[in-house]
């Protein structure tokens, strides 16, 4: 399955731009803190304390800390949402205030929610199970019981925000799922049925997830090292990225700040293999988003890679890269590196770097690196951001089950962009 082709002449004057950004990380809450972290290769991992980790040889992660739900959700009681829908609510939140979008405007306007995720609330689901394997099921908690919904997600976002003219969804296409509702978000606005889209990931850690990746070999010891000849796998994270994204026509009206312009994007399906990823499909995939976004591969200024860390992924992405860009791709980062891989939030976080590196000027690193794997042969912009004139950025995201998503990003200059072929 494939999709994704060159909107059609109806629509490409229809151009969509982002303005507003929430992010909870690891390395910060709030698009500054966020931007900071990015900036100075902070390193999320720690620890991991959301679940007990005895019996495992190592145990760190990337978990969100100082994170209080009640600092940006007021009309819903926090306990009853699970850590990722309060991790998805707050994110819209404060994408929502960042856009500088007031209250009684954004409730005036069709508008799109839309939320990515892998797990829901499977660290709900774990507690659950372990109550009732240890006390029956007639001792469980109802309210744990009704926040397990992976609606929640979106629907909790739209409660909040006090929304009525509205769709809620929650896409549930794994670790590409924040790049999937972005690419639902730009046709809709592109098509018309919506003013604005709140779209982007969620994820909280659970162990299920940690224990899965554990019994595959994947998680590494201590760091994450994407593209490093010494990689010994991931780091599980959570968090939320989610992206306000609206018309040019709107934000210009309204005065609002642009980060970036919604160029395009590509998504494919090859079912190849339960969690191999296949070097043809991305690439094809890129392709999709290329011809999607009216670009070609030397017009890229940076990728941001999906990146894990494991030797299998590094190595075919890497792969899928050159066979689009030839032997001299362009700085190829990630930011899993600093943040870990946050499921169904990591290709929303992603575009929210990129969109942060495209109004701020420069490429985040890809941290702890020590020596670039020669298989991968990539310019990884190792522990230290570069600072560089950014005018289009791909954002890879791939996902078990050969879910691929890309997605375009470019810099608002005020002129309409060249399409491809064009002068600019």
């Amino acid at each position: 399955m494939t999709t994704s082709r060159p909107p059609e002449a109806g629509h490409a004057s229809r151009r969509v731009v982002v303005t507003g950004l929430g992010t909870v990380t690891s390395i910060g809450i709030g698009v500054g803190e966020f931007l900071a972290g990015l900036r100075e290769g902070r390193n999320g991992a720690r620890p991991i304390t959301a679940f007990d980790t005895e019996g495992f040889a190592h145990a760190n992660g990337c978990e969100v800390t100082g994170f209080d739900p009640g600092e940006w959700i007021t009309r819903t009681p926090t306990e009853h949402l699970g850590r990722a829908a309060q991790f998805s609510t707050a994110a819209a939140v404060m994408a929502a205030r960042d856009a500088g979008m007031d209250p009684a405007e954004l409730r005036s306007r069709r508008a799109l929610v839309c939320i990515g995720t892998t797990d829901g609330e499977s660290a709900d689901l774990d507690r659950l199970v372990a109550a009732q394997l240890a006390d029956g099921p007639e001792h469980l908690d109802p309210t744990v019981a009704r926040r397990t919904s992976a609606g929640l997600l979106s629907s909790a976002v739209v409660r909040e925000l006090g929304l009525t003219d509205v769709e809620a969804t929650t896409l549930a296409t794994a670790c590409a799922a924040g790049n999937y509702a972005i690419g639902y978000g730009l046709d809709a606005l592109r098509g018309g049925d919506v003013d604005i889209a709140l779209v982007g990931g969620a994820d909280a850690m659970c162990r299920k997830t940690f224990t899965g990746f554990y019994r595959l070999g994947t998680i590494a010891p201590e760091a994450c090292q994407p593209f490093d000849v010494g990689r010994k796998g991931i780091l599980t994270g959570e968090g939320a990225g989610v992206l306000l994204l609206e018309t040019l026509e709107s934000a210009l009206a309204r005065g609002a700040r642009i980060y970036c312009e919604v160029l395009g994007y590509g998504l494919n399906c090859d079912a190849h293999h339960p969690v191999a990823p296949d070097r043809d499909s991305i690439a094809r995939c890129i392709e999709l988003a290329h011809a999607n976004a009216r670009v070609k591969p030397e017009e890229i200024d940076f990728i941001s890679a999906h990146g894990t860390g494991t030797k299998a992924n590094d190595v075919t992405e890497a792969a899928a890269i050159r066979r689009v860009f030839g032997e001299r791709p362009p700085s190829t980062i990630s930011i899993k590196a600093m943040i870990g891989h946050t499921m169904g939030a990591a290709s929303s976080l992603a575009s929210a770097a990129c969109a942060l590196a495209i109004a701020e000027g420069f490429i985040p690193p890809t941290i702890n690196h020590v020596e670039t794997d020669p298989e991968c042969g990539l310019d990884c912009v190792p522990n230290v951001p570069r600072e560089a004139d950014l005018r289009v950025v791909q954002n890879n995201a791939l996902a078990f089950g050969g879910n691929n998503a890309v997605l375009i990003l470019g810099k608002y200059t005020g002129a309409a962009p060249a399409l491809a072929g064009e002068a600019r």
